[in-house]
């Protein structure tokens, strides 16, 4: 069992930036793929980015792109969304999750373990 806490939510003025955190319970962290997950009041849950077991390969929502950088630290059990030149669109409930096997997937269905979420609000 993986737990994940995610911190570093919060209120942000448009053009803004924010970091989320994602902490890992287990040492066994660095053999698991993560992601990053968003969901908006009224649409379905959707990948952010995502990132492989060492960091060697990672992925971005089309919306995203040039804009938030997933990155982690095994060292540390962590995962890291920077989230530069946000946007009122991207105000969502921001979830991690961790998916098995070490490569990351694009199915919200292929992750295992996920975090209680935390809050961005981007005011225009």
């Amino acid at each position: 069992q993986v737990q994940l806490v995610e911190s570093g939510g919060g209120l942000v003025q448009a053009g803004g930036s924010l970091r989320l955190s994602c902490a890992a319970s287990q040492r066994t962290f660095g053999l698991y793929a993560m992601g990053w997950f968003r969901q908006a009041p009224g649409k379905e849950r959707e990948l952010v980015a995502a990132i492989s077991w060492n960091g060697g390969s990672t992925d971005y929502a089309d919306s995203v792109k040039g804009r938030f950088t997933i990155s982690r630290d095994n060292a540390k059990n962590t995962v890291y969304l920077q989230m530069n030149s946000l946007k009122p669109e991207d105000t969502a409930v921001y979830y991690c999750a961790a998916k098995g096997g070490g490569y990351y997937s694009k199915s919200s269905n292929d992750y295992y373990y996920w975090g209680q979420g935390t809050q961005v609000t981007v005011s225009s």
